[in-house]
């Protein structure tokens, strides 16, 4: 079982930018980050490969990069023009068992606490 603890939400205006990061203990063969807002289904918003290669969701698109250490013991999502429709919890995820590192929620064995991100207009 993986640990992952997030951190570095908080509030920021519109146009601003928030870096996130993921404590990550144990071995992983794809670390992702997703989001979930109020009344919403959770979304996915990066997957990365133990290459380094990264899927992102059509809207996180030139706007957030994901990122790790080369230990891949941390895992980072650097976000910037934020709008107030990224609002969400965002949530670390992993998965060990090398199955495709995708952006689908069903393959990630665990999960962080989620860290929140607020963005005002």
């Amino acid at each position: 079982q993986v640990q992952l603890v997030e951190s570095g939400g908080g509030s920021v205006q519109a146009g601003g930018s928030l870096k996130l990061s993921c404590a990550v203990s144990g071995f992983t063969s794809c670390l992702a980050w997703f989001r979930q807002a109020p009344g919403k289904e959770r979304e996915a918003v990066a997957a990365i490969t133990r290459g380094g290669s990264t899927t992102y969701a059509d809207f996180a698109k030139g706007r957030f990069t994901g990122s790790t250490d080369n230990a891949r013991k941390t895992l980072f999502l650097q976000m910037n023009s934020l709008k107030p429709e990224d609002t969400a919890m965002y949530y670390c995820a992993a998965d060990w068992r090398f199955r495709v590192c995708s952006l689908v929620p069903g393959t990630f064995d665990d999960w962080g606490q989620g860290t929140q991100v607020t963005v005002s207009s």
